[in-house]
């Protein structure tokens, strides 16, 4: 039963135009209020990712239950509506294990390279590229990254399948 449900929460994404075979993708995604939408590509994934600035000088393990690990993932944001986009991109994306547990994105800065601003502005045609960090178990299999627009919460939901 339980693997039931973890292949129907892995397959739903996909069902609504979720993007085969990971990084170079772009998935065209819509918002919740008029005139929002979004080209977003998954460029590129760093597994594991180091911890940098203040994350490096207390250590990779904020886990007191075990230890863990970063994976940072980067993204191409293209605004192709007409409103302006104004979101957050960290929680807006979440990660999937192959057991079916789901990770939201942080702004845990990263050596992989610069990670989003806490919002980011864009006037319909503008872009901007960034990572969004995950921190995941160490001996977790990561199976799919997640995006969508209004801080994760908009109904179309983009899905990339990680190798």
């Amino acid at each position: 039963m339980r693997r039931a449900l973890v292949a129907l929460a892995l397959l739903a994404p996909a069902l609504l135009g979720a993007a085969p075979g990971g990084s170079g993708e772009t998935i065209s995604l819509a918002g919740n209020e008029p005139g929002q939408r979004l080209d977003v590509t998954l460029t590129q994934v760093v597994d594991p990712a180091s911890a940098a600035g203040p994350e490096a000088e207390r250590g990779a393990e904020a886990d007191p239950d075990g230890p863990d690990r970063l994976l940072a993932v980067r993204f191409r944001l293209e605004n192709t509506g007409t409103a302006v986009y104004r979101d957050s991109p960290a929680p807006a994306a979440h990660l999937l294990d192959t057991t079916g547990q789901r990770f939201t994105g942080l702004n845990d800065p990263t050596t992989a390279g610069v990670n989003f601003p806490d919002t980011v502005t864009l006037d319909p045609g503008g872009t901007a590229e960034g990572f969004v960090t995950f921190r995941l178990p160490e001996d977790a299999v990561p199976a799919a990254v997640q995006f969508a627009l209004n801080t994760g919460l908009a109904d179309d939901v983009g899905q990339w399948s990680l190798p």
